[in-house]
């Protein structure tokens, strides 16, 4: 009997609005052995309502779109209490996921590459009640990894994120906020704070993949504190811009569990998705959740 796999698709996602190279992964899918099925989400919210209605009907789930897509397909499948793996066609703006798995950016490509049904275990991350795959971020430029309109995105990449964060330099200002991390209290200003399960943020960060494994029950914590000096501030970029995030004064660890207060207007990125303030903020490592097909 065949496999029955659930292709979730975002037909607004991507530079290029051509349906066929899907055709041709869903060829490949059925080579496979697999009985396809396609859903064209229509809104924000409709991958997720239909990876939690019928993802416990199918053998496996394709998601087709950026990285927001993922984000709600697997926030879908956290609700089923039976999970069927997942696998993943890029076709966003930047795919900061993929990069980090080394997913193919062409459909066929990666679609070859899910039907061989290699399975490797991911992390999810929970914040409060929502879920991230690879990175829940706050303060600089985080607003323009939600603000930056699709169609900009789509044309011009991670450089659209890069011209929406130049919006938002006049507006850049520490957030006063205390952080716990697995026991570990940071209490200050900072500009920038990144909980990550990822190689690749908006384009504009890079992590060495050595120092992330997406299975291991942690996360990649990166907090960047207010300069208190324009020495201080040259130490923070040249860090940054050299990728030593344990040097210039940044703050990095890997961290399983975190608690964010505050009492300020402080909103969030989850996956490029806006979430909005809080004043607590609990986040923890949903250990192996999920099963990724590679």
């Amino acid at each position: 009997m065949d496999k029955k796999l659930l292709m979730i698709v975002n037909p607004k996602a991507g530079k290029t609005q051509s349906f066929s190279p899907l055709f041709e992964a869903v060829s490949i899918f059925s080579e496979a052995g697999y009985l396809v099925s396609v859903h064209n989400t229509t809104d924000r919210g409709d991958a997720t309502a239909t990876a939690a209605e019928q993802g416990g009907q199918f053998d496996a789930i394709v998601c087709s779109g950026g990285d927001g897509t993922l984000n709600e397909t697997i926030t879908g499948l956290m609700q089923l209490d039976s999970k069927p793996p997942l696998g993943y066609l890029p076709r966003g703006s930047t795919n900061d996921f993929a990069a980090s798995l080394h997913i193919p950016s062409q459909p066929a490509e990666a679609a070859a590459s899910i039907a061989r049904g290699n399975l490797q275990a991911l992390d999810i991350g929970q914040w409060n009640g929502r879920y991230f795959v690879y990175v829940a971020s706050f303060g600089a430029f985080t607003k323009s990894s939600y603000s930056a309109p699709q169609n900009v995105k789509n044309v011009l990449g991670h450089f659209a994120y890069i011209l929406e964060g130049l919006k938002d330099l006049d507006s850049l200002r520490p957030y006063r906020a205390k952080i716990t991390a697995d026991g570990e209290v940071f209490d200050g200003d900072f500009l920038f704070g990144a909980v990550c399960n990822s190689t690749s943020l908006g384009g504009l960060m890079k992590l060495n993949p050595e120092h992330v494994i997406l299975d291991d029950g942690k996360f990649e914590l990166l907090l960047v504190p207010n300069p208190q000096n324009p020495v201080d501030l040259q130490n923070i970029l040249m860090a940054l811009l050299s990728q030593k995030y344990t040097q210039g004064g940044l703050i990095f660890r890997h961290v399983s569990r975190l608690t964010l207060e505050t009492d300020q207007e402080l909103p969030w990125s989850l996956d490029g998705e806006y979430a909005e303030s809080a004043p607590v903020v609990e986040i923890c490592n949903r250990n192996r959740a999920l099963n990724l097909l590679l």
